[in-house]
């Protein structure tokens, strides 16, 4: 039998149909049948309704404290992460002990000790009462002192990713330091950054059912309450499953989207 042989350079391409199948999200075929599955479950079952019903009442908790934590963790991190890449030492050294600090304790325990011993502490030194500071309010510094620290490395590898020669071309311009660093470096810094930050705005949405053990009314809260009160677990945890699924999936979709965006237009 006569073997035919191709001419070199010649690329092996999988047949279109075999490729399409490898490449179709089967996994957001998955989780949207179990997302559906968990709707009619919810439309046609009073007891899944009944707990539906109450849970939802703690979405907006935490959908609120999970912006503003983000919102207030991207300020410290953005700090942080130019303290991480001064020149300073001082500042250096302080960036990077307030990093490693964050990333060397568990979430649940920073929670804690911020919460119940650096909060109190903070409110002690400007002679104001400690109840004052309600638990929600401690959740949200808690998340955003802890978030702060992450987004520090998230910001300060998209400034390094910069090459060198645009702080020099900008310098040579006659901007300084500052002004270079302002109008330069972080608008392209924070563009390249925007992704990394999805996935961690993500992440703290998922993070945020932590603050529950502070007795923070969020949908994690009002589950336990309920399930404790009912004994419906098997409702109860369903139900917070998907939320917690739904609004991850909805924003996974959009990161996806938008990363795809950012690819098209460089």
């Amino acid at each position: 039998m006569a073997i035919e042989h191709e001419a070199p350079g010649v690329v092996h391409r999988p047949p279109l149909e075999t490729s399409s199948l490898r490449t179709f999200p089967w996994w957001l075929v998955a989780i949207l049948l179990a997302i559906a599955y968990m709707v009619v479950k919810i439309v046609v079952d009073p007891t899944y309704q009944d707990a539906f019903l109450t849970i939802v009442s703690g979405l907006g908790v935490t959908i609120y404290v999970t912006i503003i934590a983000f919102v207030a963790a991207l300020v410290i991190g953005l700090l942080a992460g130019l303290g991480r890449i001064s020149h300073n030492i001082v500042l250096r050294n302080l960036a990077i002990t307030y990093i490693e600090f964050v990333r060397g304790v568990p979430i649940l325990v920073l929670i804690f000790t911020i919460a119940f011993v650096v909060v109190p502490g903070a409110v002690s030194i400007f002679g104001l009462n400690n109840s004052s500071v309600t638990l929600t309010t401690r959740a949200i510094i808690a998340l955003s002192m802890i978030y702060g620290a992450f987004l520090a490395e998230v910001f300060r590898a998209g400034i390094e990713a910069i090459p060198r020669g645009q702080m020099e071309a900008a310098r040579s311009l006659g901007l300084t330091n500052y002004q270079a660093m302002r109008l330069v470096i972080l608008p392209q810094a924070i563009r390249n950054v925007l992704p990394a930050l999805g996935n961690d705005f993500i992440a703290m949405l998922k993070d945020s059912s932590l603050v529950s053990v502070l007795g923070v009314r969020d949908l994690t809260q009002v589950s336990r309450l309920y399930a404790s009160t009912s004994f419906r677990f098997t409702e109860t945890y369903f139900i917070l499953t998907f939320f917690y699924l739904v609004m991850t999936l909805v924003l996974s979709l959009l990161l996806q989207w938008y990363q795809r965006r950012l690819r098209i237009e460089r």
